[in-house]
């Protein structure tokens, strides 16, 4: 093995301990912010004895889990009872190996180790654990697996309710999956790469993705909520329906470890639409754009971090908003709405950018604002479509028929 061969795997091993370690922190950190929010939301004081404003509630709530006594249901199947939580937390966390969080960071180093030989390193090390050059793909294929855990967590308990929750989360999941994938073919479109870094470069050139895919990151927000089993599309776990859901059977850290893979979903989706619709880590200007230094690589981690808790917060701010949706709600808006109005908008999105480049229009900035309007337009045939008469023009009509 060289020297340089040896100085990569290095490399890579510290960020992806670092980078999980991390994610693990922000796990816990979110649960925290959740109580926190929701508290403020609902005018209550939320969690605030174990330590400084309650921070270190979510490191009592772990040594609580992990002490407390672990039951397995005498008709439950113990393999695939086991195995259930690991398989729907694994995938939540393997999504972030693909998502570019920082400027690439200066290092060099040229050192030897006993027994372990020489290690050596130049260049710039990319922020990101696997630069995939199949990283949407990847992201499909990982956010698809877990819906096996919760469908063997409901089938492997022997109970009836947890299998309804396990057989919602699989139909809820896969119908809205399908949307998920369309909502991020505009962004293929445009950016003409599967991978994330490159998805990221080309919005470094031009505008954030949002401007010229609003349409598209409506559909994307309204997916990852389902796909996320949060509120207003948990059904999987409704309490007043189901108990609990899938997970009603468990117990102790395998019952956290739901709860933990669930937050690690929010925190990756999160930090996939800062990715793919408001330039990851691109800070505006251009002053990030030239030779890589440790400040650009800090700041711009910083602004990464700063997006993706922001969508973190507006998934609380939702869930502590909106009412739950009827399961035959829920299918219909998958199938009836987002899937043919999917389907269309990438259709009309392909056919204006084919009219763009017949023009002789460049990608760039205003090229980006064209789209924009194009998607003002259809943003606006949709809502009007969605509404019927229901919600905006109908509070209109109820209040000039009580005038």
């Amino acid at each position: 093995m060289t020297p340089e061969l040896k100085g990569f795997i290095l490399v890579g091993s510290i960020k992806a301990g670092i980078v999980f370690g991390l994610l693990f922190l922000a796990i816990a950190f979110v649960t925290w912010l959740e109580r926190r929010v929701a508290a403020w939301i609902q005018n209550r004081i939320g969690p605030n004895r174990t330590g400084p404003q309650g921070l270190f509630q979510p490191i009592a709530d772990g040594l609580k889990n992990f002490v407390k006594e672990e039951l397995i249901p005498g008709e439950a199947n113990k393999v695939l009872f086991i195995l259930a939580p690991a398989m729907a937390f694994v995938p939540s966390m393997l999504l972030f190996a693909v998502i570019p969080f920082a400027a690439p960071l200066p290092l060099n180093f040229d050192f030897t180790l006993p027994l372990l030989g020489r290690f050596v390193h130049t260049g710039a090390v990319p922020m990101i654990i696997a630069d995939l050059p199949i990283g949407f793909l990847f992201i499909l294929a990982m956010s698809s697996l877990a819906v096996y855990g919760i469908v063997f967590a409901g089938w492997a308990s022997g109970n009836k309710y947890s299998l309804l929750g396990g057989l919602r989360s699989c139909a809820q999941m896969v119908s809205y999956e399908i949307a998920l994938g369309l909502s991020l073919i505009p962004v293929l479109l445009v950016a003409g790469n599967v991978r994330l870094t490159e998805i990221v470069s080309v919005q470094q050139n031009s505008l954030w993705f949002i401007l010229p895919l609003t349409v598209a990151f409506v559909f994307f927000v309204i997916s990852a909520l389902a796909e996320n089993n949060r509120l207003p599309f948990d059904l999987p776990e409704a309490e007043g329906e189901l108990v609990g859901g899938y997970h009603t059977e468990y117990s102790s850290m395998r019952f956290a470890i739901f709860f933990l893979a669930e937050y690690g979903a929010l925190i990756t989706m999160s930090a996939l639409m800062a990715t793919f619709f408001f330039g990851g880590w691109d800070i505006p200007g251009n002053w990030d754009e030239g030779e890589p230094s440790v400040l650009v690589s800090l700041a711009t981690l910083i602004v990464f971090v700063f997006k993706t808790f922001f969508f973190v917060f507006c998934y609380i701010w939702i869930r502590w908003t909106l009412p739950r949706f009827r399961f035959d709600q829920l299918m219909s808006l998958g199938w009836k709405v987002l899937l043919p109005v999917g389907l269309l908008y990438v259709m009309v999105l392909a056919a204006a950018m084919l009219a763009f480049d017949t023009m002789g229009m460049e990608w760039g900035v205003w090229y980006a604002l064209a789209l924009f309007a194009v998607n003002v337009v259809l943003l606006g045939a949709l809502f009007w479509g969605l509404d019927r008469n229901r919600l905006i023009w109908g509070q209109k009509l109820q209040r000039e028929g009580r005038a």
